[in-house]
């Protein structure tokens, strides 16, 4: 074999777990995240505060690199590290990080990782990425922000192209990428980010107990619908950012004189939403946390997402999960979680920016409260099925693994051009063994 065809070796995927392969022995874990997720727009644990808590409980040590704001020392068990931020130019409330400096460094390097997880795109995902680089360790990086789809709302849109190649360098240098939705899988494959078998599904979770119609509150419906609790009542959870299409729901608003909206959530869009909505029936309920926010999601009639950009579309697992019946624009990693097939079983999906197909929707929903619970129901039940605990021992034992088996082997084939080098110029004599 010639040095070429070592390097033209055909692109293999990890084999299938074994049985006894299933429960991976406990590791020592790196995640970089940014922003943080501990200054969320939800008040309850977010998917990395999730994960961090069931990888404590499967026996893992973990160690969180993060941006500083409202980082405390430890969380389950996990160790903390806050790196010192600056705000996003385009958006203030998020702080990003490099987290490179040499005391971070240091504290990565003595806690000994055996893998490295890197939220991205990002500024932090650049430091993980040398920091795994240095230490000679896997790094897997998970897709959260479809940037490229956000840029033009805030940029120009000249800059689409630069971070697509940025977000190639990237993903081409980790050993595995995760998805949080099939559809952003596809984006990514179609756009080459990186090999297709690299490219792995991060299994939607949500937390069950927290999001749960028995906490539907009289008080709380009394302030989400502005005093009038006895109107149909729409919800909105989310970030209030440029991107969201969240201007559609005035056209919407506009067609239902007889509804009230709550928007739950905070962002740079806010004020020029509020002015949008102003002498109309919507209240604006910033950031809500805890119990507050399982009662706003459990305490209106229909949850609408109008948004396009959804990596997954994390609120719309939350809102199914309280018994909510959720509208939401057919686009994005949406369609994941309200397949084709459950058209009109656990919720609706309408064409992004369609009023009219819209309104088809909503309009039954608003005004029949039989099929309000039919609906709602039996999307909690299906919510159910989506264990955080289940989708994080299939990172745990399955996409780590890969991810490490990914590793080796690009290890090994970059040792195989010297070990060829090796062969010829030092060939060992033949030996006889009749």
């Amino acid at each position: 074999m010639t040095i070429t065809e070592y390097m033209e070796e055909e692109e293999e995927s990890p084999p299938p777990l074994l049985e006894s392969e299933m429960n991976s022995r406990p590791r020592r874990i790196a995640l970089f995240i940014e922003p943080s997720p501990f200054s969320y727009v939800s008040g309850y644990k977010n998917r990395f505060q999730n994960f961090i808590k069931y990888l404590r409980e499967l026996g893992d040590e973990v160690m969180v690199v993060t941006t500083h704001e409202g980082v405390p020392q430890e969380f389950y068990g996990a160790k903390l590290i806050g790196s010192r931020s600056f705000p996003c130019p385009w958006y203030k409330k998020v702080p990003l990080s490099l987290a490179l400096s040499p005391r971070i460094i240091s504290e990565v390097a003595r806690f000994k990782p055996d893998i490295i997880h890197a939220s991205s795109p990002g500024v932090m995902v650049f430091g993980a990425l040398a920091i795994a680089k240095l230490l000679c360790v896997p790094i897997v990086m998970s897709y959260h922000t479809h940037v490229p789809v956000y840029i033009p709302r805030y940029t120009f849109s000249w800059l689409v192209k630069p971070m697509w190649l940025i977000i190639k360098f990237l993903h081409r240098a980790a050993d595995l990428t995760l998805v949080p939705s099939a559809a952003i899988g596809k984006d990514l494959e179609a756009a080459q980010v990186t090999a297709a078998n690299r490219i792995r599904l991060w299994t939607k979770g949500v937390d069950s107990e927290s999001f749960h119609p028995r906490y539907h509150s009289d008080e709380m419906r009394l302030k989400l619908s502005g005093g009038e609790p006895q109107k149909p009542l729409i919800i909105h959870v989310g970030r209030l950012g440029y991107e969201k299409s969240l201007d559609f729901l005035k056209r919407i608003m506009d067609k239902l004189p007889e509804a009230r909206i709550a928007f739950i959530g905070d962002g740079p869009y806010r004020e020029e939403l509020e002015n949008m909505f102003r002498g109309m029936p919507a209240v604006f309920m910033g950031m809500l946390h805890g119990e507050e926010l399982s009662q706003a999601y459990a305490s209106g009639d229909v949850f609408i997402m109008p948004s396009e950009s959804e990596t997954l579309g994390l609120v719309v697992l939350e809102a199914m999960s309280s018994g909510l019946p959720v509208v939401a624009a057919r686009a994005g990693g949406i369609p994941d979680i309200i397949p084709e097939d459950q058209q009109g079983k656990i919720g609706y999906l309408f064409n992004p920016g369609d009023v009219d197909d819209c309104l088809s929707k909503l309009k039954p929903l608003l005004h029949d409260l039989e099929l309000r619970e039919t609906i709602g129901n039996a999307a909690r039940l299906e919510m159910e099925k989506f264990d955080w605990r289940a989708a994080t021992r299939k990172i745990r034992n399955e996409q780590y693994n890969a991810a490490i088996w990914f590793w080796r082997k690009k290890r090994a084939q970059l040792l195989r051009p010297f070990q060829w080098l090796f062969k010829r110029i030092f060939q060992a004599p033949e030996v006889d063994y009749r």
